[in-house]
């Protein structure tokens, strides 16, 4: 089955007759969501030509049958992106690989990282591995420092870091979101080593992931607000935003923000101060100062 089949499968297992107006009918209903036919029916494809879709025996649906798909699911457009994505790839039949992204974070990116001070920002390479950050940036991430830096990797912290789970406050919305936007890469690029490897080690190492791994949710990180239950400076809420870097291959910086004068503000301007010391990249950080230390909480 390809990848385009397997998205199929799961995304009608999500669909109920009754979204798209169609009678769940009489007895038990062995398939949860909707059965082959029914999709075919919304499509208006035959019910064999279906099949043989989501078996991966046909691999080259023209647009207007991936639309057609696409309507009947009731996939949004960021889905139904994914979903022609996907058709493309199959249609292919020898992708040309890509080089892996650069790991490294132009001069300029890093003196940012500084100016955001006092706001938690840090820098993520396509599959979240941490490239840079600013001292709040690394310290919000509470635990993170305590791994070696070709480690740190944010998706790999939320599932597998002990402390992860009680830093953010919905775990499962956060984990969820993970998936998804490895999910929506997986699209564009699934032999990458360097998605692969992430993956592979994590559907290993959590049974969580792997759950959600299954569902074939696809998500852009953009922006939004989480939760933190921070061990250090107590519960905040930070609003989000995730802004794609120019010529850098899929690099992100993430910036977590406050209402100025606000008591999640202070915060993060404790959790910047606690941390003292510059922005980091491809060195160790120095573990700065203790919240205690700063005289702040007195």
């Amino acid at each position: 089955m390809t990848e385009f089949g397997k998205f199929l499968r799961a995304r009608r297992g999500d669909v109920r007759p009754a979204d798209v107006g169609m009678p769940a009918g009489t007895g038990t209903r062995r398939t949860p969501g909707l059965r082959r036919e029914e999709v075919a029916a919304l499509a208006g494809v035959s019910i064999d030509y279906y099949i043989r879709l989501e078996r991966g025996k046909e691999t080259r649906p023209s647009p207007s049958v991936v639309e057609a798909l696409a309507d009947a699911l009731r996939l949004n457009q960021e889905e139904s992106g994914f979903l022609h994505e996907l058709a493309a790839r199959a249609a292919r039949r020898a992708p040309e690989p890509r080089p892996l992204p650069s790991r490294r974070v132009r001069p300029t990116v890093t003196q940012l990282l500084e100016t955001l001070r006092p706001n938690p920002a840090y820098v993520v390479s396509r599959t979240n591995d941490l490239l840079a950050a600013n001292p709040g940036g690394l310290r919000l991430l509470y635990g993170m420092a305590d791994w070696p830096e070709r480690q740190r990797n944010t998706v790999r912290y939320t599932f597998l870091h002990p402390a992860a789970r009680e830093l953010w406050a919905d775990w499962e919305q956060k984990a969820k979101g993970c998936v998804a936007q490895l999910r929506a890469i997986a699209g564009t690029d699934p032999d990458a080593p360097d998605l692969a490897a992430l993956v592979g080690e994590l559907i290993v190492k959590s049974p969580d992931f792997n759950r959600l791994w299954e569902r074939y949710e696809v998500h852009t990180i953009g922006d939004g607000e989480k939760t933190l239950r921070h061990p250090e400076v107590g519960t905040m809420t930070l609003s989000h935003e995730g802004l794609s870097l120019n010529r850098a291959q899929g690099q992100r910086l993430v910036i977590y923000m406050a209402p100025p004068g606000s008591p999640d503000h202070d915060k993060m301007t404790l959790l910047d101060l606690a941390a003292s010391g510059p922005s980091v990249g491809s060195r160790e950080t120095a573990p700065g100062l203790t919240l205690s230390e700063t005289g702040l909480l007195a």
